[in-house]
């Protein structure tokens, strides 16, 4: 049995008996929650190692409920809808989510994102206290980023991103490379993740693809120049 616990939110039940049957028969331990307010209350009891958000509930939704937990706590969450646009697929990105799956959803494939998600967010040893340049500020433990000196709100996925790349400074980063530090393995992954996480975290500190620190390397990927 693992020891990873997975809480599974969805309104309708046959949903939340099959998922809960197919990650149980895959060892992981598994908690159910039918509604948004239900998932919360659960989540502040007793945080689980991984989120499967379905997005349309009643009343308290899959988009409010994923606030609410970006809100107090960057557990991994899988959003879940029979929606399959691309609009609904990068809502859930920007709204912190870590990825998205579309019903009706292969086992194989679910089981490969999960199992992707929690591989990446262990703990690989240490944690760093505090990087900073002329350009930046991050404060790790509080999870608190700077840009020449105004606070900035990243979601978890963004934040990884960016300490992928003040990690490794002046290094030309591929995407595979990226897929491997932040989403820990490139299965089940969108190819254009990367790109359009990329373009998210740019945003977010305020500059353009070509105003650096994070540069476009054409046919290579991405390095961030230290300030």
């Amino acid at each position: 049995m693992s020891d990873e616990s997975i809480l599974v939110v969805d309104d309708e039940e046959d949903i939340r008996l099959l998922l809960t049957e197919l990650l149980r028969r895959h060892g992981y331990a598994v908690r159910e929650a039918s509604s948004g307010q239900d998932a919360l209350r659960q989540l502040f009891a007793k945080p689980p190692s991984l989120v499967l958000l379905d997005v349309a509930m009643p009343e308290l939704d899959g988009w409010t409920t994923l606030a609410r937990i970006r809100e107090v706590s960057d557990v991994p969450v899988i959003m879940v809808t029979a929606r399959g646009e691309e609009l609904e697929r990068v809502r859930g990105l920007q709204s912190g989510a870590d990825d998205y799956v579309t019903k009706p959803f292969g086992r194989q494939e679910l089981l490969a994102r999960v199992e992707a998600l929690l591989r990446r967010t262990k703990d690989h040893g240490p944690v760093r206290e505090r990087y900073a340049d002329g350009f930046l500020e991050i404060d790790y433990p509080n999870r608190a980023v700077k840009v020449r000196g105004e606070d900035i709100k990243l979601t978890p996925l963004e934040f990884r991103l960016l300490g992928a790349f003040v990690d490794n400074p002046n290094q030309v980063l591929s995407r595979d490379q990226l897929l491997e530090i932040v989403w820990g393995d490139r299965r089940g992954v969108l190819g254009d993740q990367v790109k359009i996480y990329v373009g998210y975290l740019r945003k977010k500190l305020g500059i353009g693809e070509a105003e650096g620190p994070i540069e476009t390397v054409r046919g290579f990927g991405y390095r961030y120049t230290k300030a």
